[in-house]
This record gives structure tokens, C-alpha cells and sequence, in this order.
């Protein structure tokens, strides 16, 4: 069996590594710091072998480099059509990048980025279940900042991931969890789901334990940024767009008036 393990970097990143103990051999995703990763290869006796990068933010490609320079047979798989000019394999949307049997399929993901891409991985063979290293697209109970897409490219791109098995495990680059869970209790005040969700993770940052992954069918259930359909969100989205003077006439106004409120909410 193959272990997946966070590697904090920066105030609230995760770096990803997939470890293949008996061959010693680690994949690293989105790196934005060498030596955190340094530290965590050279603390478990593992050679790194290959990166998968999401988009272009230097918060996730800072440390490439410094990582290919001590490990230049590395393989650096990221978009090919990005300001990211680091990959030494890159990749087009439904392209597949092969590390030790697993297969990772990229996908289209655009809306943080215009060059975001998403890893999914049907094999179980690292956790058991369906895997997905989301980048700054899809977090838990939130979702990216739109910085160069549109907020229909961006419903467009989490509709993509919400056809995923719903048992597959999220696996974002930040720990954003306990602000974005304030900013759903902000809508949803009334709601035992988000409250009960809140104390858990409220309790595993007091242990300084992380919040992701999630599951995609817990974001179905309780992502605000993933319930566009849903009634109970859409009439807080219709008082809000009729106070902000924005238009309610589909689901990416919908969508576009949580990410509106979202970004200006200061609780």
C-alpha cells in the first residue's frame, strides 16, 4: 500500500506526498517551498521521482527548482498551456500521467487560474478509495477566488468535479476550513450539518490535525460553492443579489452571488 502524507508549507499550504515505502520512491504535489519538502524526503529515506502541478501560483511551483536541482531525474508534470514554464511533462486536459502503476487523469479546471488543472485517480491503491488533488479550485466548504476566470468557468469546472464518485477524497492545497465554514454559518445560520461540521473541525485544529481531505459527497452535502441547485441556498442567493444588485437568472448567477459574497464577508 502506498502513504499519502501533508507537508505544511508557508502559514496554511499542504504539499501532497505519495510514498511508495518498498521502493523508496515519493511524488510530490504543488510544491511553493523546497525545503519543507527536503526535510520530509530526507526524514523518510525517499527519492523524489516525479511533481504534479496544479496551476502557475508561486505558492505551488516556488519550489521546483530547488527540488529538480537535487533530484534531476525528476519528473515535473504541470499544464502545458501555463505561465508555469517549469514542466518537463506537460500535459492537456484528459492527458494521463503515469507514477508507480497509478494513473492520474488531468482536468480542465479553470476559474482560479486559466491554466488550473485537477489530478484524479480512480486506483485505490493509495487510500483506499477514488482520489483528487483539487489545487486551489475546491476546497473544503469553499472554493478558490476567481483571479482569472469567470464564475461560470468556475461552476462549469466544480460541475466537472462533481460527477466524481461521491467516496472520492479531497485533496486541497490549503487548510482555508474553519474561515470558510464561518462564511456558510453566515447564510445558513439555522443549519446542524455546517454547526456539527464546524465543532469537528473547530476540535481537529485544536489537536493541530488537518481538515482535508474531505469526501466529495460531504462538499455536495454541506460546500455552499457545490449547492447551486439547492432551494435553501438559492433564496439566500436571490436576498443577496437583489441587495447587491446582482442578476438571479441561472445557476452561475447563483453561484456567482456566493462567490460575491464570499469575497467580500469579513466575519
Amino acid at each position: 500500500m502506498l502513504t499519502i502524507s501533508a507537508i505544511p508549507a508557508f502559514n496554511d499550504n499542504y504539499i501532497w506526498c505519495i510514498a511508495d515505502p518498498h521502493r523508496h520512491n515519493a511524488l510530490i504535489v504543488d510544491p511553493g517551498q523546497a525545503q519543507p519538502v527536503l526535510d520530509h524526503l530526507a526524514q523518510q529515506g525517499l527519492a523524489l521521482t516525479a511533481i504534479l502541478i496544479t496551476h502557475h501560483h508561486p505558492d505551488h511551483v516556488g519550489g521546483v527548482k530547488a527540488l529538480r536541482e537535487a533530484y534531476p531525474d525528476c519528473r515535473v508534470i504541470g499544464p502545458a498551456d501555463s505561465p508555469f514554464k517549469g514542466s518537463t511533462n506537460p500535459i492537456h486536459p484528459g492527458d494521463t500521467a503515469l507514477w508507480e502503476g497509478i494513473t492520474f487523469t488531468s482536468m480542465a479546471v479553470p476559474g482560479h487560474t486559466l491554466d488550473h488543472i485537477a489530478f484524479f485517480t480512480d486506483d485505490t491503491a493509495i487510500t483506499g478509495r477514488p482520489l483528487l488533488f483539487a489545487g486551489d479550485t475546491l476546497f473544503v466548504s469553499g472554493c478558490g477566488r476567481l483571479f482569472e476566470g469567470t464564475p461560470a468557468q468556475m461552476r462549469q469546472s466544480l460541475e466537472s468535479l462533481r460527477q466524481l464518485p461521491d467516496n472520492t477524497a479531497v485533496y486541497c492545497a490549503h487548510e482555508y476550513t474553519l474561515a470558510n465554514l464561518r462564511f456558510a454559518r453566515s447564510w445558513l445560520p439555522q443549519s446542524s450539518a455546517l454547526a456539527d461540521f464546524e465543532r469537528q473541525c473547530e476540535q481537529a485544529r485544536a489537536n493541530n490535525k488537518a481538515t482535508v481531505p474531505s469526501t466529495l459527497a460531504e462538499e455536495k452535502r454541506l460546500n455552499l460553492f457545490l449547492r447551486w441547485n439547492d432551494p435553501e441556498v438559492i433564496d439566500v442567493a436571490k436576498s443577496y443579489a437583489n441587495e447587491h444588485t446582482l442578476p438571479m437568472e441561472s445557476a452561475d448567477d447563483v453561484f456567482a452571488a456566493i462567490r460575491h459574497s464570499k469575497d467580500h464577508f469579513r466575519g
